[in-house]
C-alpha cells in the first residue's frame, strides 16, 4: 500500500518537474509510510527524490526505528543532542543536491525550524507548496481507508449515545466533555479527532467553543460536536439536543437545519461540484430567513486529518469523485440565544453517496 502511494507521488513529482519533496512528522508522513510520530525540538525530515534516492535527518537514537518504519530505503543523517542537527542538515542537503533546486515542502505542516535549516544548508533552494500535489493523492480514499472511517464513525456514535444520556439540567459543559472522553475510551477509541466542542444555551451560538463551567438549563439547546480516530482516520459528528420544552423559534431553527442537512447530502454524488453541495444546503437556510446566521462552509473532507480536502464551500469548483469523504454540517447561530448544527459524514460511491453516520436527526428532547 505505502509503496503504491510513494510510486504515485513520484509520478506526480515528475509531471510537475519537482525533483524532491520533504516531509516532517505529521499526516503526510503517516500517509506515505505509516510512521506515526510527532514534532519535537529534535527535527526529523524525510527527503524523497523523484529518482528514488531518499534521506532522513534524524536523532541518532531514532535511526533504527525511523528507517524500519519508512518502508523504503533512506540514507540516515543522524545527529546527537550534544552536536545539534545543523551538520546533519548540511550534509544531507549537499548529498541530495538541493542547492538551487526546487523542493516540495508542506506549507501547512513544516515549521520555521526545518525550513530555515534547509535554507541555510542548500543555498538558492526554491520551496514549492507540495500540499496541493499530495492532497490530490489523499483526497480519494481506498477501501481500507473507508473502512477505518466507518469504524471511527461507529465508535463516535457509541460515545454520543452515552453523552446524550448524561445531558440534564445542572450538568456543566465541562462535565459533559469529560463524559464524552470517558465514553470514547470505553467504546475502544484509541484517540480523539479533536477536543470535544460542547455549547449549552447561548454558547451554542459560538460555533467552536471550549466547554466551560456553564450549567445546562431547562428549555435550551445543547450542541455537541466531537470525533474519534480509528486506524489513524477521523470521524466528526455534531448533534443538537433540546433540554425540556424549547421555544417555537428554536424548534423552527432546528427543523430548518435538519432540512438543510438533508438537502446537502442529497446533492452529493459523483460528478457534482463541491460548491453546488454547499449551495443546496445554504439555499434552505436562506429561504427560511436565516442566511446571515449560517456563518461557515457546509463541510470539509475527512481522513487522516479532521479538516482536509475536499472543502464543501461556496465558490469551490472541485468535482466530487468516488472515494471522497466529507462532512455535511449546516448550522444556524442566534447570538445570545443558541445554535443548531447537524453534522454527518458522507462518502461518494460509484453511483451516488452514502451517509456513514446513523444517529437520529430528528430533534431529541431530553
Amino acid at each position: 500500500m505505502f509503496e503504491r502511494r510513494v510510486t504515485a507521488l513520484r509520478e506526480l513529482m515528475a509531471a510537475h518537474d519537482l525533483p524532491a519533496v520533504a516531509w516532517v512528522p505529521g499526516p503526510n508522513l503517516f500517509y506515505f509510510t505509516g510512521l506515526d510520530t510527532f514534532l519535537t525540538e529534535r527535527p526529523i525530515v524525510v527527503f524523497l527524490r523523484v529518482n528514488g534516492a531518499a534521506a532522513v535527518v534524524v536523532p541518532g537514537f531514532e535511526v533504527k526505528r525511523i528507517q524500519s518504519a519508512l518502508g523504503f530505503s533512506a540514507t540516515a543523517y543522524p545527529y546527537t543532542d550534544e552536536e545539534g542537527h545543523a551538520g546533519a542538515f548540511l550534509t544531507a542537503c549537499r548529498d541530495l543536491g538541493l542547492a538551487d533546486a526546487r523542493l516540495g515542502v508542506e506549507f501547512l505542516t513544516m515549521r520555521v525550524l526545518e525550513r530555515q535549516r534547509i535554507e541555510e544548508s542548500a543555498p538558492g533552494v526554491h520551496f514549492v507548496d507540495a500540499d496541493p500535489l499530495i492532497a490530490e493523492l489523499r483526497v480519494c480514499k481506498d477501501a481500507g481507508e473507508i473502512e477505518s472511517l466507518r469504524r471511527a464513525a461507529r465508535l463516535n456514535e457509541t460515545a454520543f449515545r452515552a453523552v446524550q444520556s448524561a445531558i440534564r439540567p445542572g450538568r456543566t459543559e465541562r462535565e459533559l466533555a469529560l463524559e464524552y472522553r470517558l465514553a470514547a475510551l470505553r467504546a475502544g477509541a484509541p484517540e480523539l479527532s479533536f477536543d470535544p466542542i460542547i455549547g449549552a444555551g447561548p454558547n451554542g451560538a459560538l460555533g467552536h467553543t471550549d466547554p466551560g463551567d456553564r450549567p445546562v438549563v431547562e428549555g435550551e439547546l445543547v450542541v455537541v460536536d466531537a470525533g474519534v480516530k480509528y486506524g489513524g482516520y477521523c470521524s466528526d459528528i455534531t448533534r443538537t439536543y433540546a433540554v425540556g420544552r424549547i421555544s417555537d423559534e428554536l424548534r423552527r431553527v432546528y427543523d430548518v437545519v435538519r432540512q438543510a442537512n438533508e438537502a446537502g447530502r442529497a446533492a452529493a454524488r459523483p460528478g457534482a461540484i463541491t460548491g453546488e453541495v454547499d449551495a443546496a444546503a445554504r439555499a434552505v437556510i436562506v429561504a427560511a430567513g436565516y442566511g446571515p446566521h449560517f456563518t461557515h462552509r457546509t463541510g470539509h473532507g475527512l481522513g487522516i486529518e479532521i479538516h482536509e480536502a475536499p472543502y464543501i464551500v461556496a465558490g469551490s469548483r472541485q468535482v466530487l469523485r468516488p472515494g471522497m469523504v466529507f462532512s455535511v454540517e449546516p448550522g444556524i447561530y442566534l447570538p445570545g440565544v443558541g445554535g443548531v448544527r447537524i453534522e454527518d459524514n458522507v462518502v461518494i460511491t460509484d453511483t451516488g453517496a452514502e451517509t456513514i453516520t446513523d444517529l437520529p436527526r430528528e430533534l431529541q428532547v431530553l
